[in-house]
């Protein structure tokens, strides 16, 4: 009798921990099957600091849809479908490859990067990372999976538009710290560029700071995150981060971070910068939130992306 008690509460206990590690992979990891979005529907990030800059980012989105466009696609390393959107400014031009953010879409997180780009000459894939919008996948994996499937962008890229392409990776929250996981791989000499806009320095670091938000314990809570990860969702949160990655980069980087970013901290960027082994910038835009330094100082953001582009270039 005692063994079949201590059966029952071991079973229990197991019981407990894979529910909660299940329930935490659901709530952080777990994308469901997304609705197509109707042509009148425009879509902005929750929160009222994102209510300051709607009209700009809605006009955004309807000048995207009304522009020319090809829609493209490509298979990841583990057989996703992976889509996005090219809007050419001129043929033979650089190409930026363009990241959203965690449980984002191109579309929306990404529309005032076309005219962004345009404006510094260059033209511009904007891409559903896997599980978001128009891609396949229902796990979002803070980065880890989706660096390979930036590379697998960039070979794309190099076959679209040819072998002398020039290539910028970018990309605003998971998209920026996408981009930076990419730099500590080996890119081909067509990636002349990386700009990470408000990335975080690790997958540990952003989701730790979140459940403290969340006024949640800590360290009762992460190793779960951290085994739903592994058990449903197939990864390591450990296996790489951008704060490992930046010190292998051998590309150049931009920084850009808001200072009144209360999601992603500003310090992040910060140490990311620090770390960083290749030609660097750090560019603070004052009174951003998160995903927010564009619309806040489109002048000052663009012109640290010019000033820094005749630097890699020269």
């Amino acid at each position: 009798m005692p063994f079949l008690k201590l059966g029952i509460v071991v079973t229990i206990f197991i019981a407990l921990c894979v529910g909660t590690a299940y329930y935490c992979y659901k709530r952080v990891f777990y994308a469901p099957k997304r609705k197509p979005r109707g042509e009148n529907e425009c879509e902005i990030p929750d929160g009222d600091v994102y209510e300051v800059y709607r009209e700009q980012i809605v006009a955004w989105i309807k000048q995207v849809r009304s522009m020319p466009r090809e829609s493209v696609e490509i298979t990841s390393f583990d057989g996703l479908k992976l889509r996005g959107k090219y809007y050419e400014y001129q043929a033979g031009a650089p190409v930026e490859l363009l990241f959203n953010g965690y449980r984002g879409y191109g579309e929306r997180d990404l529309s005032g990067g076309v005219e962004r780009c345009f404006a510094l000459g260059r033209n511009v894939i904007i891409i559903d990372q896997r599980s978001c919008g128009e891609s396949e996948g229902n796990t979002t994996t803070f980065g880890i999976k989706e660096r390979l499937d930036c590379l697998k962008w960039i070979e794309f890229a190099i076959e679209r538009f040819g072998k002398d392409v020039k290539i910028i990776i970018g990309g605003v929250s998971m998209g920026g710290a996408t981009v930076l996981m990419a730099a500590g791989e080996t890119l081909p000499e067509n990636v002349v560029c990386v700009m990470s806009d408000c990335g975080y320095s690790s997958s540990k670091e952003i989701i730790k700071k979140v459940v403290k938000d969340m006024k949640l314990p800590v360290g009762l809570v992460y190793p779960f995150i951290k085994l739903g990860a592994r058990w449903f969702g197939k990864f390591d949160l450990d296996e790489t981060s951008p704060l490992e990655s930046v010190q292998r980069a051998r590309v150049p980087v931009i920084f850009i971070h808001g200072d009144y970013d209360d999601f992603v901290p500003w310090e992040m960027s910060k140490k990311l910068y620090e770390a960083c082994a290749s030609k660097k910038r750090f560019v603070t835009i004052e009174g951003a939130g998160h995903g927010l330094a564009y619309p806040a100082n489109k002048k000052k953001y663009v012109d640290e992306l010019r000033e820094f582009e005749k630097e890699w270039m020269a």
